[in-house]
């Protein structure tokens, strides 16, 4: 395939600067994370540090020449201060850490089988499965939570099976409860957790079952002394998939759960757009990126060690 001139172009100025193609590349990513995570959060961290204003922007600037024609810079902490002063965050931040760790659990759970079936099913059935578990995600997000709530109401889908059935007399309130929101996020979140355990358990080699049964290990304790362990880095990998988004989660509560439901998503959406304290909206938003550095460092290493392994 003969180069068109503007490549040509580029890559005759790229190497007249004595840049290499490898070099543009690997610049790539980096543009990337530069353009939409470090330049966002340089903006956001700026106006954490700012005061309000009744004005637009709702925020004082940082930097201000004064009448001396000085440039001088004025930080205001007292929005972070403000975050440790008030319970309704350190409660937003506990319930939201509580509701990520459950959600987690239960992906876990129901997500290990799942994965574990997908990977010793047949080749032919592999294929069937995976596009399955990914199937939802040919839809609309917000779809899909607005299908659990005609599921999940008074005169829903379960309950009118219920009563159908005999179960029960009266309606079982499910909607706009922690039991809604559970739901809503396991569902969402689930394949995130059952991929990555699937590429790691479809890998593993088998043979080292087959010999622990030759030496007469049963298939529990082959189980807990070699696919667990070696399955490991899926877990960790699923496990921090589902638990970094479902902490700044705010459409699901929002919709399937009660009006007194406390997440940090919610409380950053309601300082935003009803309060219009951007300032401690911002500082609200650093100290969960800040509450979640950790998780994301233990996911990067998590993700060395299984590519050293494999």
């Amino acid at each position: 395939m003969r180069d068109l001139p503007a490549c040509r172009w580029v890559r005759t100025r790229l190497l007249h600067q004595g840049t290499g193609g490898r070099t543009a590349v690997i610049a790539v990513p980096y543009l990337w994370l530069l353009l939409f995570f470090i330049v966002p959060f340089v903006i956001v961290l700026k106006i954490a540090f700012s005061e309000t204003q009744i004005a637009l922007p709702p925020y004082q600037p940082l930097l201000y020449w004064t009448r001396d024609r000085v440039l001088e810079i004025k930080l205001n902490i007292g929005n972070f201060l403000f975050l440790l002063e008030d319970d309704l965050y350190w409660k937003a931040y506990l319930n939201s850490i509580k509701v990520a760790a459950v959600s987690t659990l239960l992906c876990l759970l129901l997500g290990y089988p799942m994965a574990y079936a997908i990977a010793r099913a047949r080749a032919t059935w592999r294929i069937i499965l995976l596009m399955m578990v990914v199937l939802p995600f040919w839809t609309s997000f917000l779809l899909r939570v607005y299908a659990w709530i005609g599921i999940l109401k008074n005169n829903g889908l379960i309950n009118n099976f219920l009563m159908w059935m005999g179960v029960i007399d009266q309606p079982i309130v499910m909607l706009q409860t922690d039991f809604a929101i559970y739901v809503g996020i396991v569902y969402s979140y689930l394949p995130f957790m059952v991929l990555p355990l699937y590429a790691v358990l479809e890998k593993m080699d088998l043979t080292l079952l087959e010999a622990a049964a030759d030496l007469g290990s049963r298939p529990f304790r082959s189980f807990l002394t070699i696919t667990l362990p070696l399955s490991m880095p899926g877990v960790v990998a699923g496990s921090m998939l589902v638990f970094i988004p479902a902490v700044g989660e705010f459409v699901i509560p929002a919709l399937l759960g009660g009006p007194d439901t406390l997440m940090i998503g919610k409380v950053l959406w309601t300082e935003f757009f009803s309060n219009r304290d951007w300032p401690v909206a911002s500082a609200v938003a650093i100290a969960l990126l800040a509450l979640l550095v950790v998780p994301i460092a233990f996911l990067q290493r998590s993700q060395r060690a299984q590519e050293g392994r494999f």
